[in-house]
């Protein structure tokens, strides 16, 4: 989400006439995009932000711009604390931050309230041929550790007019895959009116009906909400990849109460079950947090048996640490770090070694993969990343945004290894 939203800031200050400096001192302007959702994000940003002051000092004439969501989460005191900071906005006021740099007077201004979504500013993406689309913004979940709905407000989802015709723009554009983002995307349609209700399913199947778009991925949805034509939609839209991210958080039906989940262990792996039934092919990735507060060694091991069981083809996974404002903050049992640690270690063993046998299943087969450049490790070498959302080097020819197909020779836990097809190179 925050990736989007800093294209879209790009864009619009392109639109502006300003362009990128290839050196902080050499700036007019200093903008951060912030996310708040995890503390070393916010230790970060605030180095980041004392360098610029230290530029400014040097330069008054510097402007210097904080939006996103540490921006949001501080809104009554960031000018308190950081007077040099000129424009503050949140989420949902990105667009001010023109209105705010056209004004006659730059004078300290901050824009906290929610006035619509980004996706008719102009944008610079980073690849030409991939493409956001933000589908919803906020979430009505309350998860107990969670800063996200303080930070983006309550769910708002757009209108599936606006967002079909946006990816159609895409398409016309070049783009040919897109990630539909949201807080929680299989929940999206609900608060419309009852004339343009649309659920997550008829949507994706709107979006895989638009010509030239041949790659769809969205990102992320709620277990408690995973429904059943969302899963056939993986197996019947040729467009929607054979990727689902679905977030564990922990494996403890006691800690997934604590955590305001609403959802059980059982009913995690029942939708895990689902997955497999109507596509056994299909990624699964998730989200684990270790050491929240209360997380006894039981439960932990009940964490390491469901990482096992699902064998992830991989894991974002996270020592649990406190948000300002939150319930789970304010919890009494906290865990000692030095426990999280070893607990983190243990879980990533598991998740890794399960991953890479996941991955066996490729070698040998000849997979759909869309380039995206230089292998990072080896230059000589291909990047891309196949429908189910592996990275995959690969010896052979093609220009980013293009499509070749590769024959798997290797696999790890992360990445893929191959060469391009014979038929393929034949084919050239």
């Amino acid at each position: 989400m925050n990736e989007h939203d800093s294209e879209r800031m790009k864009g619009m200050l392109e639109s502006l006439g300003y362009s990128e400096a290839s050196e902080r001192a050499d700036a007019d302007l200093i903008l951060f995009n912030t996310c708040s959702i995890r503390e070393k994000a916010d230790e970060r940003f605030i180095q980041h932000l004392h360098e610029a002051h230290a530029l400014k000092r040097r330069s008054p004439d510097t402007v210097i711009g904080v939006g996103g969501c540490w921006a949001q989460s501080v809104k009554d005191e960031v000018f308190q604390r950081f007077p040099f900071v000129d424009v503050a906005f949140g989420p949902g006021q990105v667009h001010k931050l023109a209105e705010f740099l056209t004004s006659e007077s730059l004078t300290a201004q901050g824009f906290f309230e929610f006035e619509g979504f980004t996706g008719d500013l102009p944008a610079k993406r980073a690849r030409d041929f991939q493409g956001w689309v933000q589908i919803s913004i906020g979430c009505n979940c309350v998860c107990s550790y969670c800063i996200v709905p303080s930070t983006r407000g309550r769910e708002v989802s757009r209108d599936p007019d606006q967002l079909v015709a946006e990816v159609q723009r895409l398409a016309a554009d070049g783009v040919t895959e897109v990630t539909l983002l949201g807080q929680n995307v299989n929940s999206y349609g609900r608060d419309l009116p009852a004339q343009t209700r649309t659920t997550f399913a008829e949507l994706l199947a709107r979006v895989d009906a638009v010509p030239g778009i041949e790659r769809i991925r969205y990102t992320s949805p709620h277990p408690k909400d995973m429904r059943e034509d969302v899963i056939r939609a993986h197996a019947d839209l040729p467009g929607l990849c054979e990727h689902i991210h679905l977030p564990l958080q922990s494996g403890s039906s006691q800690i997934l109460k604590r955590m305001r989940r609403t959802y059980t262990r059982e009913r995690y792996l029942d939708r895990v079950a689902m997955i497999r039934e109507h596509v056994p092919d299909c990624a699964i990735t998730t989200d684990i947090i270790v050491g929240f507060p209360g997380e006894t060694e039981e439960d932990f091991q009940q964490t390491l048996e469901v990482a096992e069981l699902v064998g992830y083809d991989g894991a974002f996974t996270f020592i649990y640490s406190p948000r300002r404002g939150t319930e789970a903050a304010e919890m009494a049992d906290q865990i000692p770090h030095e426990v999280k640690v070893e607990r983190m270690e243990r879980l990533v063993e598991v998740v890794q070694r399960r991953a890479a046998e996941r991955a066996q299943r490729f070698i040998g087969r000849t997979l759909e993969v869309l380039v995206e450049g230089p292998s990072r490790t080896d230059p000589t070498r291909l990047r891309g990343r196949s429908r189910h959302n592996k990275v995959v080097n690969f010896e052979g020819f093609g220009e980013p945004g293009e499509t070749v197909e590769v024959q798997i020779t290797g696999a790890t836990s992360q990445t893929l290894t191959g060469e391009m097809s014979l038929v393929a190179r034949a084919a050239r």
